[in-house]
């Protein structure tokens, strides 16, 4: 018997989340870890989980994800973004859904570079008179 599975690839900052749908009760495993073990933050649960919600499919999908890259916020965005275009792999009916509440979108925002003669991108030295 040859299972359906559904792949979504997600990107947020440096993080690349790589998902795989496959039916079933709603299990999400991150990196062969669960989701509550993986995301210490309640809002970073959300965070992955709100495709699934506002499609109604948190019972139907079991979600395997790898991560790498970024840190745990970065990491949060790109799996909800790999978990909404696998979604749409699955069915193309949630588009409008997922596309009303932007989770389709990649999000561009980037660490900007570090400038010389500053601290960080935009942090100047302590100005000092004397």
């Amino acid at each position: 018997m040859v299972q359906v599975q559904y792949y979504g690839t997600g990107r947020r900052k440096k993080s690349i989340a790589r998902v795989r749908l496959l039916p079933g009760e709603g299990k999400v495993m991150v990196n062969n870890k669960d989701l509550e073990e993986y995301f210490g933050t309640d809002t970073l649960k959300v965070e992955v989980r709100r495709p699934l919600d506002v499609t109604d499919t948190a019972q139907k999908f079991d979600v395997i994800a790898r991560v790498e890259g970024g840190g745990f916020r970065g990491q949060a965005g790109a799996l909800s973004h790999g978990i909404a275009r696998a979604l749409l792999e699955a069915d193309l009916q949630y588009r409008p859904l997922l596309k009303k509440e932007g989770l389709l979108t990649r999000d561009p925002r980037m660490k900007e570079r570090k400038k010389y003669g500053l601290k960080k991108a935009r942090r100047a030295p302590q100005f000092s008179k004397r």
